[in-house]
């Protein structure tokens, strides 16, 4: 009977799923890198979600591991070459979580440009700061969106639902483009010269290095506002930090962070930016998909040999 290690916290729907398809599981959540490596060997297969990072070294130890499950879309904590070296297949849940990714995107625009942080921190300490507080809408503004996956589709919609108008910058968007009449396809420099809102959806560039650093910063307009709720390392943190004490946009809001859990960090403390710690996708709906989802494709590819959203 293949054994499968659940290592992060998820809904119970998953254990139940493997369990009642013949799967034995085992769910051992906040294991410290040694823990994991002295029982890996006893495992066919591995759940996780961001918490676990799943390194060379805890791969190379394996024999018996043969799939490697994300609940999640995002597999930067999987050591993806390490994995295919070892002919270990590696599987995502791609959106599962879109639609709560994308709500949390829009609802960190909402509060950014409204200083609702900032007027609820003010008005529980009785400062009634009114005046200060005045904000902008939504309608109208410019928003230009990096990448068209699930997620950058879905903030998208939202946007233009609400009166916005939606530039893409996607090298996919492109070949699709004619199917969205209401979006502009946009260039890299015509997006950060000209958006009132830039949200990041996408890879960092081949490299590995930041799509955003002062070299961009410095081309936005006074009032744009950053938003990246997809991977940390879109924006060069140290750049962004310098621009907003320097005030050369208006603000930022970010749910990821170059390294995470984000204990220390040079965004810290600013008065024009907010961070929240990776929640964009936890919400109790996505958080029972993604479960769902990752149950079902281990379900398939040991009781049926079928291999699902495979990233390897």
């Amino acid at each position: 009977m293949p054994k499968i290690l659940i290592s992060d916290a998820m809904d119970n729907i998953a254990s139940e799923i493997l369990s009642n398809n013949g799967l034995e599981v085992d769910t051992k959540t906040n294991l410290q890198p040694d823990e994991l490596k002295k029982i890996i060997l006893n495992y066919d297969g591995l759940i996780v979600r961001s918490a676990t990072k799943v390194t060379k070294d805890i791969i190379n130890l394996t024999s018996n591991l043969q799939i490697i499950g994300r609940a999640g879309a995002g597999v930067d904590n999987i050591d993806i070459e390490a994995a295919k070296n070892k002919n270990i297949v590696v599987m995502n849940t791609p959106g599962g979580n879109t639609n709560a990714t994308a709500e949390h995107t829009v609802g960190l625009i909402f509060a950014l440009i409204r200083k609702i942080p900032l007027a609820n921190d003010t008005t529980h300490r009785g400062l009634w700061e009114k005046k200060k507080m005045k904000g902008s809408e939504l309608k109208g503004k410019k928003i230009g969106i990096f990448g068209f996956g699930n997620v950058g589709k879905r903030v998208a919609e939202i946007s233009s639902a609400l009166g916005m108008s939606v530039s893409i910058y996607s090298s996919h968007f492109n070949s699709v483009k004619n199917n969205y009449k209401n979006y502009i396809s946009s260039d890299l420099d015509n997006i950060i010269k000209n958006s009132d809102i830039i949200s990041l959806h996408c890879k960092p560039n081949q490299d590995n290095s930041s799509i955003i650093t002062m070299n961009e910063i410095k081309l936005m307009k006074k009032n744009c506002i950053l938003i990246n709720t997809a991977r940390g390392n879109l924006i060069n943190e140290n750049d962004l930090k310098n621009a907003l004490e320097n005030e050369l946009i208006q603000g930022a809001a970010l749910d990821v962070f170059s390294n995470e859990p984000a204990i220390e960090s040079p965004l810290f403390n600013l008065k024009n930016i907010i961070l929240t710690p990776h929640i964009a996708a936890s919400t109790d709906e996505a958080q029972i998909v993604v479960a769902e989802m990752i149950a079902n494709q281990f379900c398939d590819y040991f009781n049926k040999n079928n291999i699902i959203n495979s990233i390897t």
